[in-house]
């Protein structure tokens, strides 16, 4: 049986996916990006190998302390990216903290008429959330930053995230993990070893801060992805909290989890794995699915959120499967 609930009157618009001669935009919306030249030059180059033209933000290395440039100089380059009809994708440079101050300065009527692939992780949760309100698809994957990471270790990183521009099918097959629960609240779906909905989620930070806002994500029917680098483990229990408190939880059809990097150890122990403090806070009747290879490690595997999605369950591994 399949645990599916999807409006097809609600589907998500996708933007036109690249071809050769197109162009992206590379533009910094959050973090600062000091020294950090050879980097965006890099990934310049692989988009260019791809067949891409390339248009760098005039702002992207401008220094305004912790940002890259004056909240102004950062909408500035984002909002010429939203405007210009032949920038077919904008790709965050990095990610850090500084998305959601512009947010609200820019004006996305151009970009409604003609959408495009807005493109990042972390940080770019912020946009995600906000565009998918805005009824429109975007993509979770990596940044030109990705590129300083060994070679070796993100080849999947890379060729998924060509994958997703290009519009070929996104399929995953993920060794399970032993903290994977998948369940029903009903004896008849108990069994059920595929789960459908919408895509959507980021970083549990972004998701948490967006509380109370009109980017807030709606959640009932969907697919929750979350991911979250450099905390306490009280911290991310107290967003997980939050989260279940504005009912993320309530009518979800599955949760998907990422990479918990780098978690920091408190001077008081927390008393049980990651896995089991997020197993703790999601109701017991919705399926939790570990390990999967996205957010802030260096395999890092492209998502479309927005898009539908299926979940076929094994007992040895799980499948993540994109819709056309």
């Amino acid at each position: 049986m399949i645990i599916t609930s999807v409006n097809a009157q609600e589907k998500l618009i996708s933007p036109p996916y690249l071809k050769v001669g197109d162009t992206i935009a590379i533009v910094a919306p959050a973090g600062i990006l000091q020294g950090r030249q050879a980097t965006i030059q890099q990934a310049q180059k692989l988009a260019e190998s791809w067949g891409l033209k390339v248009v760098i933000g005039k702002n992207i290395y401008s220094q305004n302390n912790h940002f890259a440039g004056t909240d102004d100089e950062r909408c500035q380059d984002f909002q010429d990216a939203l405007d210009n009809k032949k920038v077919k994708a904008i790709w965050a440079a990095r990610g850090g903290y500084g998305s959601v101050r512009i947010l609200d300065m820019l004006d996305f009527t151009e970009f409604n008429k003609n959408p495009k692939w807005v493109i990042g992780y972390s940080d770019i949760t912020a946009f995600h959330n906000h565009i998918h309100n805005l009824g429109f698809e975007t993509l979770h994957a990596m940044m030109p930053t990705s590129l300083e990471e060994k070679p070796e270790e993100i080849i999947e990183t890379i060729a998924t995230f060509k994958k997703a521009l290009f519009g070929e099918n996104l399929k995953y097959e993920i060794p399970s993990s032993p903290y994977n629960r998948v369940t029903s609240s009903s004896s008849a779906q108990a069994s059920s070893k595929e789960i459908k909905g919408e895509l959507i989620g980021g970083n549990l930070a972004i998701l948490t801060s967006m509380l109370g806002s009109k980017s807030q994500l709606k959640t009932e029917n969907k697919i929750l992805f979350i991911e979250e680098i450099g905390e306490y483990k009280y911290s991310i229990d107290r967003m997980l909290q939050s989260l279940k408190r504005a009912g993320y939880f309530t009518k979800v059809n599955a949760v998907i989890v990422g990479d918990m990097s780098l978690i920091k150890k408190n001077t008081t122990n927390w008393g049980s794995s990651i896995e089991q403090l997020i197993l703790d806070v999601i109701p017991k009747d919705i399926p939790v699915l570990f390990d999967f290879p996205a957010g802030h490690e260096a395999e890092n595997r492209a998502m479309i959120f927005g898009r539908v999605i299926k979940l076929a369950v094994g007992s040895e591994q799980y499948s993540v499967i994109f819709e056309d």
